[in-house]
């Protein structure tokens, strides 16, 4: 029986350390701590942060983790863990360049099995884009990127052109991001029939491996097999030439995988858990990753330059100051917003030093959520190139092929992580930013992972699922409350949309408007939502949901302002609106809301 479990994460640019132990039968978390990472230069050893995040650890708990280079394992009374596991996503993480023959069918699908790998794909080469050959091998060799992906073809269908897609990575013969001493792991997930054309393609080439064909039959999608390739390549090529990496993979014992795919395995606990889905945004400094489980499928998606420090100006550019600025209860500035964002991109690792600063800041946010979103449907959608059989009934709806999945209305939990959700001030702020970011319809659940644990969990799940969904639900997820959305046609503001009945109580759904119900006590509170005919919270028009409250540090929200969201016209009324939401939602003290007010 485990007593005491160490967790690290070995991210771009801080390795995390965390120690978790029994106590009286509960897991806790004990301790946890961090060190910049070192695996690039001038350092060129993962393992000297590591330590140092270890040394931090031992001195915080006054326990002994490490005898000299070695772990101590397993445990006792004063020294030791009885299991150590890791996650990784240093140096960017694992970079792919994924290739087949029509960008929007089956490099589509390579694209999608890449991301659920973990991977950030650097970039997406197909017979049918705008390049031509020269330029896609320059493209290759500029990247270098960690892994290659060649799908093409169905099951015993086109050979020629899926030969001609292999042809092209191996002349363009990149070499690895990291070491000079082995050649670019190429995965070729295609037409089955087309592997001995690409044997003799790649003849002598020691990188080339073999997996289930991606899109066997047009109207199939097989992503399992390739992104268990890519993870097993990942964990016994590129880390293992990553500088101080076979030291972690030894200490873990084979307990580690990539950030991303630690999240999603978390992620997929809960889904199975709800029997529902789920959707999850980790807001980093650089990037911003969307997590979706849609029926029991995982989808992730990269948007790798929407950001909150080294890409925050990227947000500004693409959502526009205007749109930024409509979050802000103060007197808009674009000029004054566009100096403090450039400040941010320079100094990347600073915290916001007035209350104007951080609601700037949680104002970024919910539009690099917003944008992030967008991505993620725009990728995470039916399959394209498929005939569907059509019945009488279809002739006047005709669903279209490459439709998004993701479906708001279907979404029961929210789940969000990064420093500015994590770590907000106060939890209602986090709240705020995923309910105005993400625009969560009808019912939605959401939560916090208050300490960058879900990664952990993840890898944790592989060991003990027991031991991780216990530390997961006790440490690591916040409830914050249940956000109840009707959606339906723009009426008047003031009129009840929809009606809330919990216990003895009643309550009105008020367009433009959002009131928080009290959650008491441990248990979940019931309702049941009634809403106006042309309105839909779940169940369809105008028929009633039931369901039940989540006890969060929020409440129970009944949002009311529509979908999409449309802020009233006029900067004084828009002002008027704003600073009532987030006095309802005590997101943040009523004097500066009120100092905003008046200018």
């Amino acid at each position: 029986m485990f007593r005491r479990i160490l967790a690290a994460d070995v991210g771009s640019t801080t390795t995390k350390t965390v120690l978790f132990e029994r106590q009286e039968a509960i897991w806790k978390l004990t301790a946890k701590t961090t060190s910049p990472t070192t695996v690039e230069a001038p350092n060129l050893d993962v393992m000297i942060g590591l330590r140092n995040a270890l040394s931090r650890l031992e001195e915080r708990t006054g326990i002994r983790l490490m005898d000299g280079k070695r772990l101590l394992t397993p445990a006792n009374d004063a020294a030791g863990v009885d299991l150590f596991v890791a996650t990784s996503s240093a140096g960017g993480g694992l970079q792919m360049v994924v290739a087949g023959l029509m960008k929007e069918i089956t490099a589509e699908s390579a694209h999608r099995a890449a991301l659920g790998a973990g991977a950030v794909v650097t970039d997406v080469i197909a017979l049918d884009d705008s390049r031509n050959v020269i330029e896609r091998l320059e493209t290759l060799k500029r990247i270098r990127p960690d892994m290659i992906l060649i799908t093409g073809g169905t099951d015993g269908g086109n050979i020629s052109e899926v030969a001609a897609v292999s042809e092209m990575v191996a002349m363009a013969n990149p070499e690895p991001r990291l070491g000079h001493d082995f050649k670019t792991p190429v995965i070729f997930a295609g037409n089955v029939e087309a592997r001995s054309h690409v044997d003799r393609v790649f003849d002598n080439y020691t990188g080339i491996t073999y997996a289930d064909n991606i899109r066997p039959v047009l109207e199939k999608e097989v992503l399992g097999p390739a992104r268990n390739e890519i993870h097993n390549l990942y964990l016994e090529h590129v880390m293992m030439h990553a500088p101080g990496y076979p030291s972690v993979v030894s200490w873990a014992q084979g307990h580690i995988k990539p950030t991303p795919v630690a999240v999603g395995n978390a992620l997929m606990y809960i889904g199975r858990e709800i029997d529902g889905n789920v959707l999850a945004v980790d807001v980093g400094g650089a990037t911003t990753d969307v997590f979706s489980v849609i029926e029991g499928e995982l989808y992730r998606t990269v948007s790798a330059n929407l950001g909150m420090s080294y890409s925050m100006g990227n947000v500004l550019s693409e959502a526009g100051a205007a749109s930024v600025l409509r979050w802000f209860p103060g007197e808009p500035d674009e000029n004054y917003v566009r100096n403090w964002n450039f400040n941010k991109i320079i100094r990347p690792t600073g915290l916001p030093q007035t209350f104007e600063e951080l609601m700037l800041e949680q104002a970024i946010c919910k539009e690099a959520l917003r944008l992030s979103l967008d991505h993620h449907k725009s990728l995470i959608r039916s399959l394209k190139g498929v005939q569907k059989r059509r019945t009488v009934g279809d002739v006047f709806y005709q669903e279209p092929t490459g439709r998004t999945l993701i479906d708001m209305m279907k979404i029961q939990v929210l789940v969000g992580t990064g420093g500015a959700l994590s770590y907000a001030p106060r939890r209602n702020q986090s709240f705020m930013i995923l309910l105005d970011g993400l625009l969560p319809e009808g019912v939605t659940d959401l939560f916090v992972d208050s300490q960058f644990l879900l990664p952990h969990m993840g890898v944790l799940m592989d060991v003990d699922k027991d031991i991780a969904a216990e530390i997961m639900m006790t440490e690591s997820l916040i409830p914050l409350g249940t956000c109840i959305a009707p959606v339906g046609p723009e009426v008047l503001t003031g009129t009840s949309i929809a009606r809330l009945e919990t216990g003895n109580c009643a309550y009105d759904v008020i367009s433009g408007d959002i009131k928080v119900i009290p959650v008491n006590g441990t248990n979940n509170q019931e309702f049941e939502i009634i809403p106006r005919r042309e309105f839909d919270v779940g169940s369809g028009p105008g028929k009633p949901f039931s369901g039940k409250a989540i006890n969060g540090v929020t409440g129970l929200i009944l949002d009311g302002r529509g979908r999409p969201l449309v802020f009233p016209r006029g900067q004084r009324v828009r002002r008027d609106f704003l600073v009532n939401w987030y006095k309802t939602l005590d997101a943040y003290p009523g004097e500066i809301l009120d100092q905003c007010m008046r200018g």
